[in-house]
């Protein structure tokens, strides 16, 4: 686990992170359904397989060897004709949370964007996501702007960078 990025010292269960791949995505789009009142359609995920910022976390629970407990989705775009990253998707199933594993995609997902060279790596997150602001802030992120009415709910996201060294 790199640590050069970030002065938090992470401690999680011992979860296995990869690259997804195509027989995981039904896994992904349950936990994307479990996880967000506006998720995103099943064909979505398709697109971004091969890409490097597309990994699951899968974790042995007591014989269900390789369940996927949770995912993320990032990749790298450019802006300005520099790369940028963004982490466009993460979500943990609600039975594997508190354990790290949202950490452990986000970290890796982080590498991910570091080794692509991109200077900074830029999510949207629900204002009143409490749980993930405080994850986001623990890995550098600070409040750049405010995306009004981002949601089809009308609540607004909080767009956070988090510049690499």
């Amino acid at each position: 686990m790199t640590r050069h990025r970030t002065d938090r010292v992470t401690t999680v269960e011992p979860t296995r992170t990869r690259e997804a791949v195509r027989a995981d995505l039904l896994a992904v789009f349950r936990i994307e359904k479990a996880s967000f009142a506006q998720p995103w359609p099943y064909r979505a995920f398709e697109r971004f397989l091969g890409i490097p910022g597309f990994l699951v976390a899968d974790v042995d629970d007591g014989g269900e060897t390789g369940a996927i407990a949770g995912y993320v989705v990032a990749d790298s775009e450019r802006q300005r004709g520099r790369p940028v990253g963004h982490v466009k998707d993460i979500a943990v199933d609600p039975s594997y949370r508190g354990r790290g594993i949202g950490a452990t995609l986000l970290e890796r997902a982080l590498d991910a964007m570091y080794r692509q060279q991109v200077g900074r790596v830029k999510l949207e997150v629900r204002e009143s996501n409490e749980p993930a602001l405080a994850l986001y802030r623990q890995y550098g992120f600070v409040h750049r702007s405010t995306a009004t009415s981002y949601y089809a709910d009308g609540e607004d996201a909080l767009v956070l960078v988090r510049e690499f060294d």
